[in-house]
């Protein structure tokens, strides 16, 4: 899948650290890449965050470090009950550091912006959730002096890498316009059959191309990224009407009940019917 080259062009009037916090009511799948990093911190949402051939869920809390030019996404369902999705972003040029990389003072923060290059997901972000929170707020040099200071503190935990070694950064910067049209497709069709050669037919490849492109580029295969979206508007069915198992798993898009209840315990550990009442002794 080609991601959409988001611009962030630094110059006349346009600052090399852009830092801001947001609110919407969901994310939306938006596969792109910029040649800025990127770290992102959400602050209430949860769902799914795919980063080069990493597909993971994600919580409250999810702090990720990108590199340039590193296609990424994070989507939550659309139906999910939260006021609003909040989470802070901040983008910075490489070069704002280019005075200071050969300081021995920033070897730490040298090695960081090195190995975050396939992406960096850092488990504990609590100590760093002020310094993130007040970023957006700050002005001219304390803004800057700030992000280093993160960075800095950031260098000291150590992150998980999230894309495979091999991934091919240049590769999936060519194919996200065609992973954006077919993810769109899906999340507007999902309760109706979908086939591979229906997928394969918008982008004009083969299906056993398409099947090879789809895992490549998300790190999932095809039938797995639709069940997901499948399931999840199937638990928000659960959650928040009284209809019957079978005609949620219908309407979600599940060929039968089976296979529905195959793929729910799979992915959710409990059956439908218990995932319902769980929730319905939780709110009692």
């Amino acid at each position: 899948m080609k991601a959409e080259l988001e611009k962030i062009v630094p110059g006349e009037d346009k600052p090399v650290l852009v830092t801001y916090h947001m609110s919407l009511p969901y994310l939306e799948f938006y596969w792109h890449h910029h040649p800025e990093y990127e770290l992102t911190y959400k602050i209430n949402v949860e769902g799914k965050r795919i980063v080069g051939d990493s597909y993971e869920e994600f919580e409250a809390g999810d702090l990720v470090l990108i590199g340039p030019d590193l296609p990424h996404t994070w989507v939550t369902d659309k139906k999910e009950r939260n006021d609003s999705c909040d989470f802070v972003v901040i983008q910075f040029s490489g070069w704002l550091f280019n005075s200071m990389i050969g300081l021995p003072e920033f070897e730490n923060v040298k090695r960081l912006l090195q190995n975050c290059r396939l992406g960096l997901h850092f488990k504990d972000s609590a100590p760093f959730k002020e310094q993130i929170l007040a970023l957006p707020n700050k002005t001219g040099i304390e803004k800057v002096t700030g992000l280093i200071n993160l960075l800095n503190q950031l260098s000291k935990q150590k992150g998980r890498k999230l894309a495979s070694a091999d991934y091919d950064i240049s590769q999936a910067k060519s194919s996200e316009p065609r992973i954006n049209k077919v993810c769109t497709y899906v999340e507007q069709n999902f309760a109706k059959p979908i086939s591979i050669n229906d997928a394969a037919s918008i982008i004009n490849i083969s299906p056993s191309a398409f099947c090879k492109f789809f895992k490549r580029a998300t790190g999932k295969t095809f039938s797995d990224y639709v069940n997901d979206l499948r399931l999840g508007y199937a638990c928000y069915q659960l959650l928040e009407t009284d209809k019957q198992i079978s005609t949620i798993a219908r309407s979600a898009g599940f060929e039968s009940i089976t296979y529905f209840n195959r793929v729910f315990v799979k992915k959710k550990h409990t059956t439908p019917r218990a995932f319902r009442n769980e929730a319905l002794y939780a709110t009692a």
